[in-house]
């Protein structure tokens, strides 16, 4: 009899504890969807999950989620072990220093050099060397490359040039002293997102315009390429700053680093309304669906080939502004480093493979596999959020 009351209660645990499971998958799945359905657009599982996640100040930009290892996205690069040296280097007639910092392969080299130049909107507090550290040293591991994270001074205390100008004496500086961390000369390239694509490519046409380094490869992640107001789609639909920008951001930007009208003019802050584009390097331009910066961005890319220069343009769906930086839980954002990764070796082996006449690729979002971690890894952080904020998390 007493077996049998026993029996009856374990029972009735179980029912429950299936029921409250039930209950919270039912939760998450609910949750999930509601974050997808957008204004703009629906969005994968992973992507609105992060957004939610990020939008509603639930963790950090850099995603410090705990999720299992099992379905873990990052992956470190391999490699030997990197060696890294933080510096300051003298620029502006050498009255100014700015910070550098370098991550260099083991040996003997001469490795290839990439002078990184970071996002942020051109203006303090919004990015630097630290914010884009998980890049840089991804890069550097991954092309077996000196990667050079350049600290150009910042708006609004810092108007136009003068962030290009450092850029640039960086460029001067790693040439000069290449000997003392094992760079090739002979192998320098430019990479950038968002403010820092803008700079990347500005410094291609700065370097050709002064007789400069002559630049092996650009590499342009969701660049800003105009200051000047033209009519661009993807800036009137993905205004709202939900998807990691603003047009108030953006304007911000404009307002403090080219306070002048007439800065808006020049091919080194509108390099898309450049007179002259040709004698540039390869270039591979990418591009995010859900970003006021993706018509831009396509732009420069066409019109860079309409200058015979070589371009690789790739729009990843269904992705925000700032997708790669979050590469360690978005598998797309580990699609868009192998690219650039893979881009930059091919550049330094003089062994690029560029489809002409130009072609945008769109690349569309994680399938088979892939496609089944990340709808894994949605419900496990998920679950990660709903366990701190209960109800809270059906808010968008």
């Amino acid at each position: 009899m007493r077996r049998n009351r026993i029996k009856g209660v374990v029972k009735k645990l179980f029912l429950i504890g299936t029921s409250l499971v039930g209950i919270m998958f039912i939760l998450i799945a609910v949750s999930i969807y509601l974050w997808q359905n957008t204004d703009e657009g629906r969005l994968p599982a992973k992507t609105a999950v992060v957004l939610h996640a990020i939008n509603n100040n639930l963790v950090p930009l850099d995603l410090d989620i705990s999720v299992p290892k099992i379905v873990s996205g990052g992956s470190s690069g391999g490699g030997n072990p990197l060696l890294r040296e933080d510096l300051y280097i003298p620029v502006q007639d050498a009255n100014v220093q700015i910070p550098i910092r370098i991550y260099r392969p083991q040996g003997e080299g001469p490795f290839p050099i990439v002078m990184y130049y970071h996002g942020g909107a051109f203006l303090e507090g919004f990015g630097d060397i630290n914010t884009h550290d998980n890049i840089t040293r991804q890069l550097a591991a991954r092309t077996n490359s000196v990667v050079i994270a350049v600290g150009y001074r910042l708006a609004p205390e810092h108007i136009f040039p003068a962030a290009i100008e450092d850029s640039y004496a960086a460029i001067l500086w790693a040439e000069e002293n290449a000997d003392t961390f094992n760079g090739d000369i002979e192998r320098i390239s430019v990479a950038g997102d968002s403010a820092g694509g803008n700079i990347a490519t500005v410094m291609t046409i700065l370097s050709r315009d002064r007789e400069g380094p002559e630049i092996t490869a650009q590499v342009l992640m969701y660049p800003l390429t105009t200051f000047q107001d033209i009519p661009l789609e993807s800036r009137d639909i993905y205004d709202s700053g939900y998807y990691l920008l603003s047009r108030s951001v953006m304007y911000r930007a404009r307002d403090q680093y080219t306070p002048e009208e007439i800065m808006w003019l020049s091919p080194y802050t509108s390099p898309l309304q450049a007179d002259d584009l040709s004698g540039l390097p390869p270039a591979l331009v990418i591009t995010a669906e859900f970003d006021p910066l993706r018509d831009e961005g396509e732009a420069y890319a066409k019109r860079l080939a309409e200058f015979d220069v070589q371009v690789q343009a790739t729009r990843y769906r269904g992705v925000m502004h700032g997708f790669i930086s979050l590469y360690e839980v978005m598998q797309t954002g580990q699609y868009g480093l192998q690219e650039v990764s893979a881009f930059i070796r091919q550049a330094n082996q003089d062994s690029l493979h560029i489809t002409t006449p130009y072609q945008l690729q769109v690349r569309q979002p994680p399938q088979g596999f892939d496609r089944v971690r990340e709808q894994t890894e949605s419900f496990a952080i998920a679950a990660y959020l709903l366990g701190r904020t209960g109800v809270n998390l059906f808010t968008r």
